[in-house]
């Protein structure tokens, strides 16, 4: 193993060991006392069985595995339309295998890209948690002996697994979809965004040109947080190898679902190969995970959903772990907002067999976590294929295209893509991997806003036609749900294309479409006071600080006299906002952890 891979290992289990012991022992009490099938009354059996008829026989007799499919399915996202016939699917496939299948539940899943920008976004993180409690009442009912689980994008696999691994006894595999075909690049899209944040196009040719990007069923085709979620249940092997970026409605996909059904079978605990979910995700996979985003650039979502993951699984991983690998870790890929490819390009290039193959070779990855998806991860390290109607695995041989995928003794560069700041601002973490190297350090005056339309408004007025760096703040999880500002992307790019040193910084998300303008994001603590009355100091800066966001040094400081930095008092937070359903979410808020600790609300009062 790489050294200081192997030492962040060691210092999360060292870290981690108290709660990874007590969840341990949850998962042994749960095997033994599990109130399984055997145990249920003759009415509470009636009541599961009595929506089924044809495998209802099979479930009487009570020897076949019955899994729970837990599905994200609706046909407002393209990424999650294609499950449409899935569950139909699943129970023809594991009645092949003598199993039987049920849908345990739907959870939500809401789309970021129909709703960044708006107030729905102050939804989106806490839609997260909401699937995480979905998927416990969806395998609540105790019928279920293994599970799979229907979800692609952004909150959706990260609320899944939540959920999922507080039932960690029970094997599960996840599903995906796959991405939908090119259509438009998404560098031809960026720039008709960017056209039409300068006035140049008009709102028509920017619909027509999003409609060309996302056109049809399947997932987004940059490498936001949806393909990064799937990237990370790769390496993670938490899917049949392979699965993740092969296109909807193909024979291969196909193919490859009823293997994962066949698969999560295979796993039950009847069975001489029993993998339950809550064992697959340790300490070392979580490093994998960790790993996989920085060797490809994924997104930053996930410096709050892979902590967030972690502690559902009694482990504990911060922002110095991801900062020391990120200092080993190699960027081997290029996939858009970080290169021209999408990751159809990507899947061509080599794909996932080729990124798993060469870590585990560098030594990069734990090559001996216990995989749910195969038999060990050197086999994830395999491309699918139909061999006739015969799925197999090939090696996926040399990079067909080293602008996409190099190896790491030849990366884009020698560390990830990811760094972590720290100064009298608080600390941040900054996308390093799509930002040009000469605009890693931005030393300009701040101009403060809370919110993003007022970010807008002014970029409209040209008052920001300068060198400026813009302060974003009161968009932490307790304030509004930490929306993502993505929306500010194209006009940040327009300042940035004029020639002007620009940066954000913020207490908010920026999405795995975050692209070529620097941002300090995920600033910790947030601004809005917590309980003991303290926010953070981004709730200090004025107006024309001078503000230093340093990615070579890591560094993230207002350029201000220390006394006078003390004694400042902090801005005064905006009211809180209501209607689109935000004030049901209001016990979320107060809950929720600081971005580091996932930002997460469902563990308040929980012993984990």
């Amino acid at each position: 193993m790489n050294p200081i891979v192997s030492a962040v290992t060691d210092r999360i289990i060292a870290r981690s060991r108290e709660g990874r012991t007590r969840y341990l022992d949850l998962l042994t009490r749960e095997r033994e006392q599990w109130i399984g099938r055997p145990m249920l009354g003759c009415a509470n059996l009636a009541h599961a069985y009595a929506g089924t008829e044809e495998d209802r026989p099979a479930m009487k007799a009570g020897q076949a595995m019955n899994i729970g499919i837990v599905t994200a399915y609706n046909d407002m996202l393209s990424a999650h339309a294609v499950y449409y016939r899935y569950p139909e699917q699943m129970k023809v496939w594991a009645r092949e295998i003598g199993a039987t299948a049920q849908v345990a539940g739907g959870v939500p899943a809401m789309c970021d890209g129909v709703t960044q920008g708006y107030a729905g976004m102050e939804l989106s993180l806490f839609s997260r948690d909401t699937i995480a409690l979905s998927t416990a009442i969806a395998l609540s009912h105790g019928t279920f002996e293994g599970a799979l689980l229907l979800g692609i994008c952004d909150k959706i696999v990260p609320g899944l697994l939540m959920g999922a691994l507080r039932f960690g006894h029970l094997p599960m595999l996840l599903v995906p979809g796959g991405p939908m075909p090119s259509g438009l690049s998404n560098k031809a899209k960026a720039t008709v965004r960017e056209r039409y944040a300068s006035g140049q196009a008009d709102r028509e040719e920017l619909l027509d040109s999003e409609i060309a990007a996302y056109h049809t069923q399947g997932t987004c085709t940059f490498f936001g947080t949806a393909n990064t979620n799937q990237m990370m249940m790769e390496v993670m092997g938490l899917h049949v190898p392979g699965a993740a970026f092969v296109n909807p409605g193909t024979k291969l996909r196909q193919a490859l679902t009823r293997a994962t059904v066949h698969r999560v079978a295979e796993l039950g605990w009847r069975g001489s190969d029993y993998r339950p979910i809550g064992h697959c995700v340790d300490e070392r996979s979580i490093v994998n995970a960790a790993v996989g985003l920085l060797a490809t650039g994924g997104s930053t979502n996930h410096l709050l959903h892979l902590p967030a993951i972690a502690r559902a699984a009694g482990i504990v991983i911060d922002w110095e772990d991801m900062d020391r690998l990120s200092s080993a870790v190699p960027l081997i890929a290029r996939v858009y907002p970080n290169g021209a490819a999408d990751v159809n390009g990507f899947e061509a290039a080599g794909g996932m067999a080729f990124v798993i193959r060469e870590l585990l070779a560098s030594g990069h990855l734990h090559g001996d976590i216990l995989t749910a998806g195969s038999g060990t991860l050197a086999d994830a390290a395999s491309k699918p294929m139909l061999e006739g109607d015969t799925l197999a695995w090939r090696d996926p041989g040399p990079s067909g295209d080293d602008t996409i995928l190099r190896t790491p003794a030849d990366p884009f560069s020698p560390d990830g893509g990811m760094r972590i700041l720290a100064g009298n601002i608080g600390r941040a973490c900054i996308k390093v991997s799509a930002v040009e190297r000469d605009r890693w350090i931005v030393e300009a005056p701040a101009a403060v806003f809370a919110d993003q339309a007022e970010v807008l408004a002014a970029f409209q007025r040209g008052e920001l036609d300068r060198d400026v760096i813009v302060v974003v703040r009161f968009q932490g999880p307790r304030a509004n749900g930490m929306p993502e500002l993505h929306k500010l992307t194209p006009p940040l790019g327009v300042l940035q294309n004029k020639g002007y040193c620009v940066a954000l910084v913020t207490d908010g998300r920026m999405s795995g479409a975050s692209g070529k303008v620097p941002a300090a994001i995920h600033v910790s603590p947030e601004a809005l006071p917590g309980a003991d009355g303290t926010g953070g100091a981004i709730g200090l800066i004025r107006d024309g600080d001078i503000i230093r966001v340093d990615a070579v040094a890591g560094t993230l400081d207002a350029l201000v006299d220390a006394d006078e930095w003390a004694a400042r008092l902090p801005a005064s937070a905006p009211a809180a906002a209501d209607g689109f359903g935000r004030e049901l979410f209001g016990l979320f808020r107060a809950q929720a952890d600081e971005a580091e600790r996932g930002a997460s609300a469902i563990f308040a009062g929980a012993a984990l």
